[in-house]
Protein backbone atom coordinates (compact mmCIF):
# COMPACT_ATOMS: atom_id res chain seq x y z
CA UNK A 1 0.00 0.00 0.00
CA UNK A 2 1.29 3.98 -0.93
CA UNK A 3 2.12 5.86 2.13
CA UNK A 4 0.25 8.71 3.13
CA UNK A 5 1.89 12.22 2.73
CA UNK A 6 2.85 13.48 6.06
CA UNK A 7 -0.36 15.67 7.08
CA UNK A 8 0.00 18.83 8.27
CA UNK A 9 -1.44 20.10 11.14
CA UNK A 10 -3.44 23.82 10.01
CA UNK A 11 -5.40 25.28 12.84
CA UNK A 12 -8.33 26.43 10.75
CA UNK A 13 -12.34 26.17 11.36
CA UNK A 14 -13.18 29.08 8.84
CA UNK A 15 -14.90 29.25 5.51
CA UNK A 16 -12.45 28.39 2.31
CA UNK A 17 -10.81 31.03 0.53
CA UNK A 18 -12.66 31.04 -3.09
CA UNK A 19 -10.46 31.54 -6.37
CA UNK A 20 -12.25 31.96 -9.54
CA UNK A 21 -10.27 31.16 -12.53
CA UNK A 22 -11.22 33.01 -15.60
CA UNK A 23 -10.78 30.71 -18.62
CA UNK A 24 -9.64 33.30 -21.81
CA UNK A 25 -9.54 31.69 -24.83
CA UNK A 26 -6.23 29.98 -26.02
CA UNK A 27 -4.92 29.77 -22.42
CA UNK A 28 -1.85 28.56 -21.04
CA UNK A 29 -3.10 25.11 -19.60
CA UNK A 30 0.36 25.02 -17.49
CA UNK A 31 -0.35 28.64 -15.46
CA UNK A 32 -3.96 27.43 -14.96
CA UNK A 33 -3.24 23.45 -14.18
CA UNK A 34 0.21 24.56 -11.71
CA UNK A 35 -2.59 27.43 -9.53
CA UNK A 36 -5.34 24.85 -9.10
CA UNK A 37 -3.30 21.86 -8.19
CA UNK A 38 -1.42 24.22 -5.72
CA UNK A 39 -4.71 24.42 -3.73
CA UNK A 40 -5.96 21.24 -4.11
CA UNK A 41 -2.58 19.83 -2.14
CA UNK A 42 -2.93 22.17 0.18
CA UNK A 43 -6.69 20.73 1.01
CA UNK A 44 -5.08 17.62 0.56
CA UNK A 45 -2.01 17.36 2.90
CA UNK A 46 -3.87 19.62 5.72
CA UNK A 47 -6.73 17.07 5.98
CA UNK A 48 -9.36 20.44 5.59
CA UNK A 49 -11.58 22.22 2.89
CA UNK A 50 -8.93 25.58 2.52
CA UNK A 51 -9.65 26.88 -0.41
CA UNK A 52 -12.88 26.35 -2.93
CA UNK A 53 -12.44 27.40 -6.78
CA UNK A 54 -14.39 27.59 -9.71
CA UNK A 55 -13.37 28.00 -13.51
CA UNK A 56 -15.42 30.75 -15.44
CA UNK A 57 -15.71 32.57 -18.34
CA UNK A 58 -16.81 34.38 -21.16
CA UNK A 59 -20.22 32.62 -23.04
CA UNK A 60 -20.10 30.12 -19.67
CA UNK A 61 -20.24 27.30 -21.68
CA UNK A 62 -16.16 25.47 -22.63
CA UNK A 63 -13.23 27.27 -23.07
CA UNK A 64 -10.47 26.01 -24.87
CA UNK A 65 -6.40 26.23 -23.87
CA UNK A 66 -3.48 26.72 -26.33
CA UNK A 67 -2.75 23.10 -26.85
CA UNK A 68 -6.21 21.89 -27.75
CA UNK A 69 -7.63 20.94 -24.74
CA UNK A 70 -11.41 21.95 -23.88
CA UNK A 71 -12.72 22.63 -20.43
CA UNK A 72 -16.43 22.41 -19.27
CA UNK A 73 -17.52 26.26 -16.94
CA UNK A 74 -19.19 26.30 -14.25
CA UNK A 75 -20.60 29.89 -15.09
CA UNK A 76 -20.47 32.64 -17.63
CA UNK A 77 -18.80 36.23 -15.86
CA UNK A 78 -21.33 36.56 -13.32
CA UNK A 79 -20.88 38.24 -10.17
CA UNK A 80 -18.77 37.41 -7.72
CA UNK A 81 -18.46 37.37 -3.67
CA UNK A 82 -16.28 40.62 -2.62
CA UNK A 83 -14.00 38.27 -1.08
CA UNK A 84 -13.32 35.43 -3.76
CA UNK A 85 -10.14 36.01 -5.82
CA UNK A 86 -9.68 36.09 -9.35
CA UNK A 87 -6.98 34.25 -11.43
CA UNK A 88 -7.44 35.96 -14.92
CA UNK A 89 -5.81 32.80 -16.87
CA UNK A 90 -3.89 34.08 -20.56
CA UNK A 91 -2.36 32.49 -23.16
CA UNK A 92 -1.69 33.51 -27.16
CA UNK A 93 -3.40 36.15 -28.74
CA UNK A 94 -4.50 37.47 -25.68
CA UNK A 95 -5.62 40.82 -27.32
CA UNK A 96 -7.90 39.12 -29.20
CA UNK A 97 -9.28 37.12 -25.85
CA UNK A 98 -9.26 40.53 -23.95
CA UNK A 99 -13.05 41.47 -25.31
CA UNK A 100 -15.43 44.61 -24.17
CA UNK A 101 -17.54 42.25 -21.72
CA UNK A 102 -14.42 40.57 -20.14
CA UNK A 103 -12.72 44.39 -19.70
CA UNK A 104 -16.72 45.29 -18.19
CA UNK A 105 -16.76 42.66 -15.73
CA UNK A 106 -13.27 42.85 -14.88
CA UNK A 107 -13.55 46.59 -13.72
CA UNK A 108 -16.98 46.07 -11.98
CA UNK A 109 -15.40 43.59 -9.91
CA UNK A 110 -12.30 45.53 -9.19
CA UNK A 111 -14.76 48.01 -8.25
CA UNK A 112 -16.15 46.10 -5.51
CA UNK A 113 -12.67 45.25 -4.30
CA UNK A 114 -11.69 42.14 -5.49
CA UNK A 115 -8.26 41.10 -5.60
CA UNK A 116 -7.02 40.36 -9.39
CA UNK A 117 -4.51 38.82 -10.60
CA UNK A 118 -2.82 37.80 -14.16
CA UNK A 119 -1.96 34.87 -15.08
CA UNK A 120 0.94 34.39 -17.67
CA UNK A 121 -0.07 37.25 -20.61
CA UNK A 122 -3.31 37.91 -18.65
CA UNK A 123 -1.42 40.93 -17.11
CA UNK A 124 -2.39 42.87 -20.73
CA UNK A 125 -5.71 42.29 -20.00
CA UNK A 126 -5.50 43.80 -16.12
CA UNK A 127 -3.54 46.44 -17.94
CA UNK A 128 -5.98 46.79 -20.39
CA UNK A 129 -8.93 47.20 -17.68
CA UNK A 130 -6.65 49.93 -16.00
CA UNK A 131 -6.62 47.99 -13.21
CA UNK A 132 -2.41 48.24 -13.08
CA UNK A 133 -2.30 51.98 -13.64
CA UNK A 134 0.32 52.99 -10.69
CA UNK A 135 1.18 49.71 -10.17
CA UNK A 136 4.77 47.12 -10.52
CA UNK A 137 3.72 44.08 -12.61
CA UNK A 138 5.00 41.33 -14.44
CA UNK A 139 4.30 39.65 -17.69
CA UNK A 140 6.39 36.72 -19.75
CA UNK A 141 8.84 37.91 -21.73
CA UNK A 142 8.36 37.69 -24.65
CA UNK A 143 5.36 39.96 -24.33
CA UNK A 144 7.74 42.59 -21.68
CA UNK A 145 8.49 44.49 -24.97
CA UNK A 146 5.07 45.37 -26.29
CA UNK A 147 4.04 45.70 -23.11
CA UNK A 148 6.03 48.38 -22.59
CA UNK A 149 5.37 50.27 -25.14
CA UNK A 150 1.53 50.10 -24.56
CA UNK A 151 1.14 50.42 -21.24
CA UNK A 152 3.59 53.41 -19.79
CA UNK A 153 1.55 54.25 -16.51
CA UNK A 154 2.74 50.70 -15.30
CA UNK A 155 5.97 49.81 -13.67
CA UNK A 156 7.00 46.87 -15.55
CA UNK A 157 9.47 44.50 -13.76
CA UNK A 158 11.45 40.91 -15.02
CA UNK A 159 10.03 39.45 -11.83
CA UNK A 160 8.76 35.71 -11.12
CA UNK A 161 5.22 37.31 -9.74
CA UNK A 162 4.75 40.77 -8.24
CA UNK A 163 1.60 40.94 -5.42
CA UNK A 164 0.88 45.14 -5.39
CA UNK A 165 -1.74 45.65 -2.95
CA UNK A 166 -4.87 43.61 -4.73
CA UNK A 167 -3.20 43.16 -7.88
CA UNK A 168 -1.35 40.19 -8.80
CA UNK A 169 0.65 39.32 -12.25
CA UNK A 170 2.77 36.33 -13.22
CA UNK A 171 5.13 35.71 -15.80
CA UNK A 172 3.27 32.28 -17.04
CA UNK A 173 4.52 28.48 -16.71
CA UNK A 174 5.50 27.78 -13.04
CA UNK A 175 5.28 30.91 -11.58
CA UNK A 176 1.65 30.08 -10.89
CA UNK A 177 3.20 27.60 -8.08
CA UNK A 178 5.33 30.05 -6.78
CA UNK A 179 2.41 32.69 -6.20
CA UNK A 180 0.21 30.16 -5.39
CA UNK A 181 3.05 28.83 -2.47
CA UNK A 182 3.32 32.57 -1.47
CA UNK A 183 -0.59 33.05 -1.08
CA UNK A 184 -0.74 29.14 0.80
CA UNK A 185 2.36 30.51 3.28
CA UNK A 186 0.80 34.19 3.95
CA UNK A 187 -2.62 32.18 4.71
CA UNK A 188 -1.43 29.31 6.53
CA UNK A 189 1.83 29.54 7.27
CA UNK A 190 5.55 28.59 5.53
CA UNK A 191 5.27 24.87 6.81
CA UNK A 192 1.96 23.84 4.35
CA UNK A 193 3.43 25.57 1.73
CA UNK A 194 6.75 23.74 2.06
CA UNK A 195 4.21 20.65 2.26
CA UNK A 196 2.62 21.57 -1.01
CA UNK A 197 6.04 22.27 -2.52
CA UNK A 198 7.31 18.97 -1.64
CA UNK A 199 4.38 17.20 -3.20
CA UNK A 200 4.68 18.79 -6.93
CA UNK A 201 8.26 18.08 -6.30
CA UNK A 202 9.25 21.45 -6.97
CA UNK A 203 12.41 21.99 -5.01
CA UNK A 204 13.51 25.41 -5.98
CA UNK A 205 10.48 27.68 -4.86
CA UNK A 206 11.13 31.31 -6.03
CA UNK A 207 10.06 34.87 -4.28
CA UNK A 208 9.33 37.71 -6.14
CA UNK A 209 12.96 38.87 -5.84
CA UNK A 210 13.74 36.35 -8.69
CA UNK A 211 13.61 37.00 -12.29
CA UNK A 212 11.74 35.05 -14.84
CA UNK A 213 14.55 34.57 -17.91
CA UNK A 214 17.68 32.78 -17.35
CA UNK A 215 21.01 35.02 -16.77
CA UNK A 216 22.37 36.15 -20.10
CA UNK A 217 25.93 33.82 -19.32
CA UNK A 218 23.04 30.33 -19.43
CA UNK A 219 21.06 32.03 -22.00
CA UNK A 220 24.02 32.45 -24.74
CA UNK A 221 25.50 29.59 -23.73
CA UNK A 222 29.18 31.18 -22.60
CA UNK A 223 30.47 31.85 -19.30
CA UNK A 224 32.46 34.82 -20.18
CA UNK A 225 32.12 38.46 -17.99
CA UNK A 226 33.21 40.78 -20.74
CA UNK A 227 30.98 38.98 -23.09
CA UNK A 228 27.79 39.07 -21.23
CA UNK A 229 28.49 42.40 -20.24
CA UNK A 230 28.39 44.06 -23.60
CA UNK A 231 25.22 41.63 -24.82
CA UNK A 232 23.70 43.08 -21.77
CA UNK A 233 24.30 46.48 -23.23
CA UNK A 234 22.74 45.67 -26.53
CA UNK A 235 19.94 44.37 -24.88
CA UNK A 236 19.83 47.42 -23.04
CA UNK A 237 19.85 49.89 -25.68
CA UNK A 238 17.78 48.73 -28.66
CA UNK A 239 16.17 52.15 -29.62
CA UNK A 240 19.69 54.08 -29.19
CA UNK A 241 22.17 51.39 -30.71
CA UNK A 242 25.38 51.70 -29.28
CA UNK A 243 28.58 51.84 -31.65
CA UNK A 244 30.98 48.67 -31.42
CA UNK A 245 34.26 51.10 -30.80
CA UNK A 246 32.08 52.67 -27.34
CA UNK A 247 31.34 48.92 -26.14
CA UNK A 248 35.01 47.78 -26.54
CA UNK A 249 35.76 50.57 -24.72
CA UNK A 250 33.46 49.80 -21.65
CA UNK A 251 34.95 46.04 -21.42
CA UNK A 252 38.58 47.70 -21.83
CA UNK A 253 39.01 46.34 -25.33
CA UNK A 254 39.93 47.19 -28.63
CA UNK A 255 37.14 46.99 -31.54
CA UNK A 256 39.22 44.29 -33.13
CA UNK A 257 39.37 42.23 -29.61
CA UNK A 258 36.09 42.50 -29.39
CA UNK A 259 35.20 41.13 -32.88
CA UNK A 260 37.20 38.32 -32.09
CA UNK A 261 35.20 37.35 -29.00
CA UNK A 262 32.38 37.62 -31.18
CA UNK A 263 33.19 35.35 -33.74
CA UNK A 264 35.21 32.79 -31.05
CA UNK A 265 31.79 32.53 -28.98
CA UNK A 266 28.75 33.62 -30.83
CA UNK A 267 29.85 33.01 -34.48
CA UNK A 268 28.91 36.68 -35.38
CA UNK A 269 29.75 40.00 -35.41
CA UNK A 270 29.02 42.27 -32.45
CA UNK A 271 27.15 44.19 -35.17
CA UNK A 272 25.71 41.24 -36.61
CA UNK A 273 24.58 40.44 -33.28
CA UNK A 274 23.25 43.16 -32.02
CA UNK A 275 21.53 43.73 -35.56
CA UNK A 276 19.43 40.63 -34.81
CA UNK A 277 18.50 41.72 -30.75
CA UNK A 278 16.84 44.69 -32.69
CA UNK A 279 15.25 42.47 -35.24
CA UNK A 280 13.63 40.79 -32.91
CA UNK A 281 12.56 43.00 -31.13
CA UNK A 282 11.06 44.31 -34.02
CA UNK A 283 8.95 40.92 -34.76
CA UNK A 284 7.26 40.67 -31.00
CA UNK A 285 6.44 44.52 -31.23
CA UNK A 286 4.89 44.20 -34.77
CA UNK A 287 3.05 40.37 -33.67
CA UNK A 288 1.96 41.72 -30.51
CA UNK A 289 1.20 45.84 -30.61
CA UNK A 290 -0.55 47.89 -32.91
CA UNK A 291 2.34 50.33 -33.25
CA UNK A 292 2.78 51.36 -36.72
CA UNK A 293 5.25 49.59 -38.87
CA UNK A 294 6.65 53.53 -38.38
CA UNK A 295 7.09 53.81 -34.47
CA UNK A 296 8.35 49.93 -34.66
CA UNK A 297 11.51 50.65 -36.88
CA UNK A 298 12.23 53.61 -34.27
CA UNK A 299 11.98 51.84 -31.58
CA UNK A 300 13.94 49.29 -32.36
CA UNK A 301 16.93 51.90 -33.78
CA UNK A 302 16.11 52.61 -36.95
CA UNK A 303 16.53 55.80 -38.55
CA UNK A 304 14.21 55.14 -41.75
CA UNK A 305 11.44 52.50 -42.39
CA UNK A 306 13.03 51.54 -45.36
CA UNK A 307 16.19 50.79 -44.04
CA UNK A 308 14.30 48.99 -41.31
CA UNK A 309 12.50 46.67 -43.85
CA UNK A 310 15.45 45.91 -45.99
CA UNK A 311 16.99 44.37 -42.76
CA UNK A 312 13.70 42.77 -41.62
CA UNK A 313 13.25 41.12 -45.09
CA UNK A 314 16.84 40.01 -45.01
CA UNK A 315 16.35 38.15 -41.65
CA UNK A 316 13.38 37.12 -41.65
CA UNK A 317 12.53 36.78 -45.38
CA UNK A 318 9.11 39.20 -45.23
CA UNK A 319 8.25 42.30 -44.84
CA UNK A 320 7.72 44.24 -41.86
CA UNK A 321 4.21 44.81 -43.14
CA UNK A 322 3.76 41.65 -44.36
CA UNK A 323 4.22 40.25 -40.52
CA UNK A 324 1.68 42.61 -39.66
CA UNK A 325 -0.59 41.44 -42.18
CA UNK A 326 -0.33 37.49 -41.50
CA UNK A 327 -0.45 38.55 -37.65
CA UNK A 328 -3.88 40.52 -38.37
CA UNK A 329 -5.52 37.42 -40.32
CA UNK A 330 -4.72 35.28 -37.72
CA UNK A 331 -6.15 37.27 -35.27
CA UNK A 332 -9.43 37.29 -37.57
CA UNK A 333 -9.70 33.96 -37.45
Amino acid sequence: MLNEPLKVDVDFSGKPRRFVFVLMPQFTMLCFAAAVESLRIANYVSGKRLYDWSIIGEGGQTATCSNGCTFALDSDLVELARDDTILMCGGIEVQAATTKPVLNWLRREARRGAIVAGLCTAGYTLARAGLLDGKKATIHWENQDSFAEEFEDVTLTRSVFVIDGNRITTAGGTASIDLMLKLIANDHGEELANSVADQLIYSSIRTDRDTQRLSIPTRIGVRHPKLSRVVQMMEQNIEDPISPAILAEDVNMSTRQLERLFRRYLSRSPKRYYMELRLQRARNLLMQTDMSVINVALACGFASPSHFSKCYRSHYDTTPYRERGTQAAKMAH
